[in-house]
Formats: C-alpha cells, sequence, structure tokens
C-alpha cells in the first residue's frame, strides 16, 4: 500500500485483513535520508543523520493513533510490557506487548524477522523481532507467555511473519545450524546443505513458522517478502553493512470489526 502524508509518499506493506488489529512493515520508499540510508530509514543507530532519522519517525507516526513504543533490540528474548511501561529511555528488549488499543508496538529489522502476535479477539498484540539469535534463544515463546495470562484461557493465536531475508540468500555456519537442530531435529529440513562446504542456507522464516505453530499458534502468514534481494524496498544489513532499518508497527484498534 503507498500513503501520500503530504511531503513524502510512504510505501509500506500488509498482510490479509486481521479484525481488531492493524499492522504493516515500512518500506525505504519517501523519507528524508542521504544516501547510503535513502530514504524512510527509521534507525537511530546506524550512523545516519539523527535530524533526518527523526523526520522519518515523525512523518511515519503521523499516520498512526500515536507515536510507537520504539526499543533498544539487543538480540535477545526481553519483552517489554508496553502497558507498565513509564516512559523515558527506549527499553532494552527485542519484543513488546499491550492490551491497550491505539498503543502502536514496533520493531526494527534489516534482514531478521519482525513477527505480530495477537490473539483472535484482537484483545492483546505483540511485536517481536527475530535474528538467528534471539529465535533459537525463544523470543517468539517468550512473547507468547507474556501474551497468554492477558487473553482468555480458550484464546486462538495468530501470526504475521514481515519481510526477511529468504533463504537462498542466507548462508550459515555449522554453529547456526547446530543451534536450531541439536534441541530439536525437526528444524533440521529448513537448512539445505551447500555442496562441498560445511555451509547451510537457513530458512528463518519457515523455521519462525514451525516453532509458532509448536507454541500454539493456530494462523501463521508470511509476507514472503525478500529484503536482500528486494533493494528497492527493503534494507538489508547481508546486502550492505552499512544501511538503515525499515519498521513493523502493529496496533489493537479496540474494535474486532475494523480491518487493517
Amino acid at each position: 500500500m503507498t500513503v501520500d502524508r503530504g511531503r513524502m509518499t510512504v510505501e509500506d506493506v500488509r498482510g490479509l485483513p486481521w479484525p481488531g488489529v492493524r499492522y504493516f512493515c515500512s518500506t525505504r520508499a519517501g523519507g528524508f535520508s542521504a544516501a547510503p540510508w535513502d530514504g524512510l530509514n527509521l534507525g537511530l543507530h546506524v550512523d545516519d543523520a539523527p535530524a533526518a532519522v527523526l523526520r522519518n519517525r515523525a512523518l511515519l507516526a503521523d499516520g498512526l493513533p500515536a507515536e510507537p513504543l520504539w526499543l533498544r533490540q539487543v538480540h535477545g528474548i526481553e519483552v517489554c510490557d508496553a502497558d507498565a511501561w513509564a516512559g523515558g529511555e527506549a527499553p532494552q528488549a527485542d519484543a513488546a506487548v499491550t492490551t491497550r488499543p491505539n498503543r502502536p508496538l514496533a520493531v526494527l529489522t534489516a534482514d531478521c524477522l519482525p513477527v505480530v502476535l495477537a490473539d483472535d479477539g484482537g484483545r492483546v498484540l505483540g511485536v517481536a523481532h527475530a535474528g538467528w539469535r534471539g529465535l533459537a534463544a525463544g523470543v517468539l515463546e517468550n512473547t507468547l507467555a507474556r501474551m497468554r495470562p492477558k487473553a482468555p484461557a480458550d484464546s486462538r493465536w495468530r501470526a504475521w511473519i514481515g519481510p526477511a531475508i529468504g533463504q537462498a540468500s542466507f548462508e550459515v555456519g555449522p554453529e547456526v545450524r547446530e543451534a536450531f537442530v541439536a534441541p530439536d531435529p525437526a528444524a533440521a529440513p529448513f537448512f539445505a546443505a551447500r555442496p562441498g562446504s560445511d555451509r547451510w542456507l537457513a530458512d528463518l522464516p519457515a523455521i519462525a513458522r514451525h516453532r509458532l505453530y509448536a507454541a500454539g499458534v493456530d494462523h501463521i502468514e508470511c509476507s514472503g517478502h525478500c529484503t536482500y534481494r528486494d533493494a528497492q524496498r527493503f534494507y538489508s544489513y547481508r546486502r550492505a553493512a552499512r544501511t538503515g532499518r525499515q519498521a513493523t508497527v502493529a496496533w489493537l484498534t479496540g474494535d474486532r470489526a475494523e480491518q487493517p
């Protein structure tokens, strides 16, 4: 979807309609950042001019019900309860949860997995950043564990896995495969061997889907977008280490009948 927000045009990527939840992943289209971060870089930690990033964040927030909760991400499994956050410096966490309508949550990515989670009633929302380390350590399961007490016991769960690096572009060493396969042999099919080497091609979205199903998530949608291969739309750290970050943003609408 492309939205004209006055001075610049902002493009984003969305999935299927989701009652009670609105969500999207931004692209690099629009914005104020100069190369190599051009244009809608939302990361303050990537050596881009802070003034440009803040203008980009203001541009993004112009179409939201409130300013998103930005996190200081560290490839870990810590989950911030946005409803208990008192403000101030951005919390150090790789996921956040909320039960409050119109409270946007956000994660930044440039190849890692952005994952939106909610119950079928749109009563509790979680947004997680999952690189391979966080995914292996259980950031998605930890996020669900923080969400479940906030929803009715009979809730069903839904997830959207946003744009991330695809398997054909994500070469890893044996230690990465071991981190997943040693505790869970069922993860082995998500790694394709590179002939003549000890390297593997890892399918992170498929691994996330596998783990979410095991954790009790019934409906899982993958965006299918590869950040590495689509240089026009997405930032990719694997493609260029000096690059920007896109954001996946989600919020509860407070109305299950309202569509994203």
